[in-house]
């Protein structure tokens, strides 16, 4: 639903209020040019999300549910807008930096320009945007989903599972946060199989399921029995056709059981932590937080692996290039040039 910038502006909301231990100042926070409350405050940070698409999509799904629980714990309150168009946006986040939010979390990127434009205009006020842009003193931080190294570990479980040695993958745009998924996962699959190959196609959407089942259906016609499923709907079709599918984000085995064979998952809770601890202490500052996603930090994760679905050599394996991963022995390779398809 779009929200207009006027008092009577529907918000959502659960309002808990409770205590949070303080940190300790960082060093140089001040000359860095920080912004927050004082070391000693102990009041919940005031928090409003602004989303431009709906909760249930996985992406701004994964903010939500760190900001929730950020709210939980009692840290925060935490009020939002969904649906935000863009023709409202400037309006909604202009309408919470006037309310007095302390920090301002946004799945931003399309409408990247009046966010920054509405932050310039409340120096002191806290912005947390989605970005594949910098940030921008005093305080316009960013953000991202490095989920790249999650996606490689899933690639390598794809490449040992097919038998026909075609992976089909689906993404929503080749914009460079889709691509170095991509990238990634079909590096992944290489790496134990050299022989998979790959079938590409991207639905230039971001929530459009029939789409992307259709996509998935003209690579499973063509012999793919493992998707990458970038997008909502692959899942489907391969639930339909009896193949196995990869997700990405969140955890959908459940939900397709004895389809979904490996998942990477995202968690914004160690972005969401981070920058609600330094607004306590008074140190938060413009910065890139795109180091928290990566999954030395925890922001990113594989999906445990079912023994039913996956041999137990191969899930060794992955387990082990798992923690070369974590330990800093092996790097996944950022690649984020749109892939090309090798089928």
């Amino acid at each position: 639903m779009v929200r207009g910038p006027s008092r009577s502006l529907p918000l959502f909301s659960s309002a808990a209020i409770g205590r949070r231990e303080v940190l300790a100042l960082g060093a140089g926070a001040l000359a860095l040019g920080a912004i927050g409350r004082p070391a000693f405050a102990a009041k919940a940070i005031k928090v409003s999300a602004i989303y431009t698409l709906a909760l249930d999509l996985p992406w701004i799904s994964r903010i939500h549910k760190a900001l929730k629980a950020a709210e939980a714990r009692g840290d925060i309150t935490y009020i939002f807008s969904e649906k935000v168009g863009s023709t409202d946006y400037e309006g909604v986040i202009r309408h919470y930096s006037q309310e007095g939010a302390e920090l301002i979390v946004g799945d931003v990127f399309a409408v990247e320009r009046p966010a920054r434009k509405v932050a310039a205009d409340y120096p002191k006020t806290a912005y947390l945007m989605g970005s594949s842009l910098g940030p921008t003193k005093p305080n316009f931080a960013v953000f991202d989903d490095f989920i790249h190294e999650p996606s490689y570990l899933a690639g390598m479980v794809a490449g040992q599972v097919t038998t026909s040695n075609v992976i089909g993958l689906v993404g929503g745009y080749p914009i460079p946060e889709v691509n170095r998924l991509m990238q990634a996962f079909m590096a992944g699959a290489t790496s134990v199989n050299p022989q998979a190959k790959f079938a590409i196609a991207f639905i230039n959407g971001w929530n459009d399921p029939e789409k992307a089942k259709e996509a998935a259906i003209a690579q499973i016609d063509k012999g793919a029995d493992v998707l990458y499923a970038e997008r909502p709907g692959v899942a489907e079709a391969a639930k339909e056709r009896r193949v196995k599918a990869v997700g990405n984000i969140v955890d959908t085995a459940a939900q397709y059981p004895g389809t979904i064979i490996a998942s990477a998952l995202w968690h914004m809770e160690p972005t969401i932590d981070t920058a609600i601890g330094r607004l306590a202490d008074g140190s938060f500052a413009a910065a890139d937080y795109g180091p928290y996603s990566y999954m030395a930090e925890g922001g990113a994760s594989l999906a445990q692996l079912d023994p039913k679905l996956v041999p137990k050599e191969v899930i060794d394996e992955v387990l082990a290039k798992e923690k070369e991963i974590k330990g800093g022995v092996f790097r996944v390779t950022l690649n984020e040039t749109e892939p090309t398809p090798t089928l």
